[in-house]
């Protein structure tokens, strides 16, 4: 009897924390949805599709997307910057995480990148977009 009691519980521990995890989740997706910023499961589906990603590819590249992501997400919800300190701050987040994802890729995924890039690509930044359509260089130090 008593097993069956432990193990109920256990089990109702392991929904709990299950369930609580499934929920930060969503709220993550919200807050996503909430700042017009790409999931991190939409940009990586982006990248797969315009550059030929394999699965080990995308298995390396998804967690630079989250890195990426969460950083923005954060800086989204900083309601002291302004829509320029925000797109200041987050630039050097967004060519960080280019440099890395260049390192998994191959020469001929490295052009198709390269022309990507150039044209405006709203389904990777969403609504994080400068005004002004600016250089796709870094800044110089």
């Amino acid at each position: 009897m008593k097993q069956i009691r432990l193990s109920a519980m256990i089990f109702a521990l392991l929904f709990a924390l299950s369930t609580l995890a499934q929920s930060g989740r969503e709220s993550n997706q919200e807050s996503s949805a909430r700042y017009g910023l790409p999931t991190v499961q939409e940009q990586l589906k982006v990248l797969t599709g315009k550059l030929a990603l394999n699965a080990d590819q995308q298995v390396k590249i998804k967690p630079i997307i989250e890195e990426l992501h969460d950083a923005t997400l954060k800086l989204m919800q900083d309601e002291k910057l302004s829509e320029e300190e925000r797109l200041g701050r987050v630039r050097p987040l967004r060519y960080n995480a280019d440099k890395k994802i260049r390192e998994i890729l191959n020469d001929e995924q490295k052009k198709k990148l390269d022309q990507y890039e150039q044209g405006p690509h709203h389904e990777m930044h969403g609504n994080l977009e400068p005004k002004t359509q600016r250089s796709a260089e870094p800044p110089k130090s």
